[in-house]
């Protein structure tokens, strides 16, 4: 197959975010199949778009990557942006890439992913005009994802974005969904769970495990031999980190100085989440810089507990990346989000799920287990079972492989 492969936050190891398309894409191309990966040129320190140019192509470990000049490449940075600033340069990629797309040899499928929702519009632009079928991935159910965490509240923009989720939905051939709750929303919106697929997040097994060497990391951070836990990602309105910032107040005011947080990562809040830390006279409290994702392993060997934290109304459909890395890494994961996830990592006894509105839950779960290493040893390894048994990334790409494989048959058949 030619699968042209539509992606406005494409990363490799080598970028700052999560690289499920990249280590998707690698794996077609490993199966003989062609990706064409369009992409944003812009803040996009990979595969950056020079000024007057309107694309730039790359080959990436065999994926044609083509970047555009619209939109921007790093999501870190749309956390610092107001909602319509980012929904205009949305817009300005879906346009960019719509219309790169047309000069494209003809694929045999189209594959879109979101966020953002708007990357669906390029999708279906470049379906109809080559005459193939359309795959739509949704990550996050917008605009309920939105709404929940407090950064959408216009009843205009809600009804506007719903009903082009819905147009996005039902001109799609079908839909992969990353959670089982988000498949359910997609068929509330009126798809036939048949046009639906899950395929979760997935674990790198070979980049993030248990036998990384951490010492250098938890020297360069100064971590001494207190007990850590990493917190890695996007540091936005979404994230909600001033829990992770109260329950680092709760464990100095405990005199609990054994225990140190590390926030890694970067986004709109970061500056004031390091002001409040200062504050508050935080000694307890580790900001790390930004690194590309190649960097984050070594970091994660170096910490004793990894942290998956959201701002309370967080919708529990949610799947990020940086719960997948911990289990992989063999590490214990507290999470304060519930759903899916909390169950799961309760079900498999590989962490502590934590009420998201009370950070003195997460202090005293963290107590617990800096005064349990047998447990934590324990809960590392069924997190490393459960990331090779459930989220092998080989697994679930082969997936992936399936549902588009189908679609150009039946497409193809008379």
């Amino acid at each position: 197959m030619y699968i042209l492969y539509i992606h406005q936050y494409f990363a490799s190891r080598k970028g700052r975010t999560g690289t499920r398309s990249y280590e998707f894409g690698r794996f077609l191309v490993e199966k003989g199949h062609r990706v064409t990966m369009i992409t944003s040129g812009l803040a996009n320190p990979e595969f950056p778009v020079p000024e007057g140019r309107r694309c730039v192509e790359r080959d990436v470990d065999g994926i044609r990557v083509v970047s555009v000049a619209g939109g921007y490449n790093d999501p870190h940075l749309g956390t610092a942006l107001t909602g319509w600033r980012r929904m205009l340069r949305f817009y300005e990629f879906a346009r960019a890439a719509s219309k790169v797309a047309r000069e494209l040899d003809r694929p045999d499928v189209v594959f879109a992913t979101h966020t953002p929702l708007t990357v669906g519009l390029a999708g279906i632009s470049a379906s109809r005009h080559f005459g193939v079928p359309f795959v739509f991935e949704v990550r996050d159910l917008w605009p309920e994802a939105l709404v929940n965490v407090g950064a959408l509240g216009n009843p205009m923009a809600i009804w506007w974005l719903r009903r082009m989720a819905r147009k996005i939905y039902r001109r799609a051939d079908h839909i992969v969904a990353l959670s089982p709750g988000m498949k359910e929303g997609v068929v509330r919106a009126g798809v036939a769970p048949s046009r639906v697929t899950l395929i979760p997040n997935a674990s790198d097994l070979d980049l993030f495990r248990p036998d990384l060497d951490g010492r250098a990391a938890r020297e360069r951070l100064g971590l001494g031999k207190r007990f850590a836990a990493v917190y890695f990602g996007a540091m936005g309105l979404a994230n909600g980190l001033e829990y992770v910032i109260e329950a680092a107040r709760i464990l100095a005011e405990r005199k609990q100085d054994h225990i140190v947080l590390v926030l890694q990562g970067g986004g709109g809040k970061r500056d004031e989440l390091v002001a409040l830390a200062r504050r508050l006279d935080l000694q307890n409290v580790v900001f790390g810089e930004l690194v590309p994702k190649e960097e984050v392993p070594a970091i994660v060997a170096g910490c004793d507990v990894c942290l998956t934290i959201a701002r309370p109304g967080k919708d529990p459909t949610w799947s990020p990346n940086k719960l997948f890395d911990s289990l992989a890494a063999g590490k214990p994961v507290l999470i304060n989000i519930g759903g899916w996830l909390g169950e799961m990592i309760a079900r498999n006894a590989c962490g502590r799920f934590v009420a998201p509105d009370r950070p003195v839950a997460l202090a005293d779960a963290l107590v617990e287990l800096s005064q349990n290493p047998v447990l934590c040893e324990q809960m590392g390894r069924n997190a490393r079972t459960l990331a090779e048994r459930d989220f092998d990334r080989n697994l679930l790409a082969a997936r992936l492989e399936h549902v588009l494989a189908q679609v150009v048959t039946e497409k193809n058949t008379p």
